[in-house]
């Protein structure tokens, strides 16, 4: 049940083997994004340096998950162990201030492994209590959980509340123009999803932008500010713009990853949650995953008066020109997928529902392959 102080839409596990089924799900989602990034790269959407940018941010939410999963392995068995809270009308994941706890945890994951008895120890000491004591080493167990959780945050690499921007240089056009894909992600905390970032830049500066100690920490902290669910690409493409001069964003994309769609623990409305209930897929089969991409693009550039003497380069951005969508939307392009296993792809297709027809779907098998279908 919800605590009082829980939003209605927030949702604690209580249940060890309910949150164990519950990570155990996502272990599985998530081993398969990383082969859909590989589809796309295959359906030419992705090049091989952005299928590794996305790669990256990919294993990191896998490990992100692993790491939660210690954390609250013995959920339900100690008042202290503590709960995981989910988000199970709108996203399906964990809720952002999981993430934020996370990240705490890591920077004192190094004082708490040294006052903590060595993984070895731990486990010689659960044997004497099963060969010795004939006891269930519950305890031990749990000690031994919460190591292997600040082990995984010492060892880095995971998908944080913010993924700070990385500059890849993409190669000189001429001698004073510089490609860069600035890439970054965050854990939305109004959706509570995993939010990636992808922007194309033409640097003309005097010093390529990731050894400008200048622009590049104002850069970072203006797209970190920047990177909220709610902000239309149009909007963060255009303040960029404006706020660097010699900084010309031509293409920018967003990723959302997710919503989840679970029939066993999930509460959204629509077609998917009918879909799934129809399915009746067998347990770790029984959801669905939205991938939905947003793009931006420049269609050409303007020259504008910058104070009394100088001329900078402006860009104009091409929007969706479909009845008007581009206004609304802020963007040139918008595309859902779906992700989910054969047996809810297979309801999906007999019961037909509205809305479904244009969007991507990405099956996934039990031996790991991913087909893809209009």
């Amino acid at each position: 049940m919800p605590q009082a102080d829980t939003p209605l839409d927030h949702f604690q596990l209580e249940d060890t083997r309910v949150t164990r089924r519950y990570f155990g799900k996502f272990e599985k989602i998530t081993g398969h994004l990383g082969r859909v990034a590989a589809a796309m790269e295959a359906e030419r959407r992705l090049t091989r340096a952005e299928v590794e940018v996305m790669a990256r941010y990919l294993v990191g939410l896998t490990l992100t998950f692993r790491a939660l999963a210690h954390k609250y392995h013995f959920s339900g068995r100690f008042a202290h162990a503590g709960k995981l809270t989910f988000d199970r009308v709108e996203s399906g994941f964990p809720v952002f201030a999981e993430l934020l706890t996370m990240a705490n945890d890591a920077l004192q994951a190094e004082r708490h492994l040294r006052e903590m008895r060595s993984e070895e120890a731990l486990k010689d000491e659960m044997i004497r209590s099963i060969l010795h004591d004939l006891e269930i080493p519950t305890k031990l167990q749990y000690a031994l959980s919460q190591r292997l959780y600040y082990q995984e945050l010492r060892r880095g690499g995971l998908f944080w509340a913010q993924n700070d921007p990385v500059a890849v240089w993409q190669g000189n056009p001429s001698e004073m123009r510089r490609n860069f894909l600035i890439h970054w992600a965050v854990y939305d905390s109004q959706t509570n999803l995993p939010t990636i970032y992808l922007m194309e830049v033409e640097d003309t500066g005097k010093v390529g932008l990731p050894k400008d100690e200048r622009r590049w920490p104002e850069a970072q902290a203006h797209l970190m500010a920047q990177s909220l669910g709610g902000l239309k690409l149009l909007t963060i493409a255009r303040g960029f713009d404006q706020d660097f001069d010699d900084l010309h964003p031509k293409r920018l994309r967003r990723f959302h990853i997710g919503p989840m769609y679970s029939h066993a623990f999930t509460k959204q409305a629509g077609p998917l949650r009918e879909v799934l209930e129809a399915a009746r897929a067998p347990v770790g089969e029984d959801w669905a995953l939205v991938w939905t991409e947003e793009e931006l693009t420049s269609a050409d550039t303007v020259r504008e008066k910058s104070g009394w003497f100088g001329m900078v380069q402006r860009e104009v951005f091409a929007l969706d020109p479909f009845a008007g969508q581009g206004a609304e939307t802020g963007a040139t392009r918008m595309e859902r997928s779906i992700i989910l296993p054969q047996r809810p792809y297979q309801a999906l297709e007999e019961r037909k529902p509205p809305g479904f027809g244009d969007v991507r779907k990405f099956v996934v098998s039990p031996n790991g392959r991913v087909l893809s279908y209009r």
